[in-house]
């Protein structure tokens, strides 16, 4: 049975979405099968994974409203191994259509519950919000992971999602956990983005991944071309750190043995970042 986790953070422009892409994608390429369900009426994660979301049939939205299965939304990316469910501006008022429906925080859940055996991982990419969408992404996960930019505000907001995600656990999954916060757009040329990294790992009592995402020109300009990082410059700092995360993944997850090595970097490891802030 697949693993199923959600990217949340309620905070925008955190680099919620560029991770679930990205991560995606690197786990595809280390051999996983994987399914990415856009759940962000934005449909960036679907753009980004070469999905033209104004030329989708059925989307996220068709589902959760019945009128199609799962499996009439899956549709190839641009990465072998790797389906997408794309998403739908439609979306945007799922909040207000769900309203009366009974169960209506299972929907995500029952519907996933139809492909999870066919695939390694499925990642949902969650709405910068705590609505329905995100509430059912966390009912149908088994964990999140929390992208966290490396700014001075990085906490703002999080004691509300971690609040939302146990009061998820309490009422209506009480399997979901915390796989842990991910650093996101650290730049080495400023002292504040390594007070934050030492700050949050001071205060936060979460677990938190040894990679850390670093600010990157190329890991922007993928989207806009359509492919992960991966495909559009495998040698950049991004690429590599997304290897990185995905190989950490899949680690704690216990697929170390089972890893294909044909990685995004060809498999170098970017190591800097991660040997500076070691677990404790």
């Amino acid at each position: 049975m697949g693993k199923v986790i959600i990217i949340a953070n309620q905070k925008g422009g955190v680099g919620k979405t560029t991770t679930a892409i990205n991560l995606s994608a690197a786990l595809a390429q280390h051999g996983m099968k994987v399914l990415a369900i856009d759940s962000d009426p934005q449909g960036n994660c679907s753009s980004g994974l070469g999905i033209d979301k104004n030329k989708v049939k059925n989307s996220v939205y068709q589902m959760i409203i019945g009128e199609c299965s799962i499996e009439e939304c899956i549709l190839d990316s641009v990465i072998e191994n790797l389906k997408v469910v794309p998403s739908s501006v439609q979306l945007a008022g799922a909040d207000i259509e769900l309203i009366g429906l009974d169960n209506k925080e299972h929907i995500l859940e029952e519907k996933i519950k139809d492909v999870v055996d066919e695939f390694d991982y499925i990642i949902i990419d969650c709405p910068p919000s705590l609505n329905v969408l995100t509430v059912n992404a966390m009912t149908a996960a088994d964990s999140v992971i929390v992208p966290i930019q490396c700014e001075f505000y990085a906490l703002e907001g999080l004691s509300q999602l971690l609040y939302t995600i146990n009061l998820v656990k309490e009422r209506l999954n009480p399997d979901l956990v915390m796989d842990g916060v991910v650093f996101t757009m650290y730049d080495a040329r400023t002292n504040l983005s390594l007070q934050v990294v030492e700050d949050v790992r001071k205060n936060l009592k979460q677990n938190i991944f040894a990679t850390i995402i670093p600010r990157n020109v190329r890991l922007a300009e993928a989207p806009s071309h359509g492919l992960p990082i991966c495909l559009y410059d495998n040698k950049s700092a991004g690429a590599e750190a997304y290897d990185d995360l995905a190989l950490e993944v899949l680690e704690n997850d216990g697929h170390e043995g089972n890893v294909s090595h044909e990685t995004s970097s060809d498999n170098k490891k970017s190591g800097g970042l991660k040997k500076l802030f070691k677990k404790k």
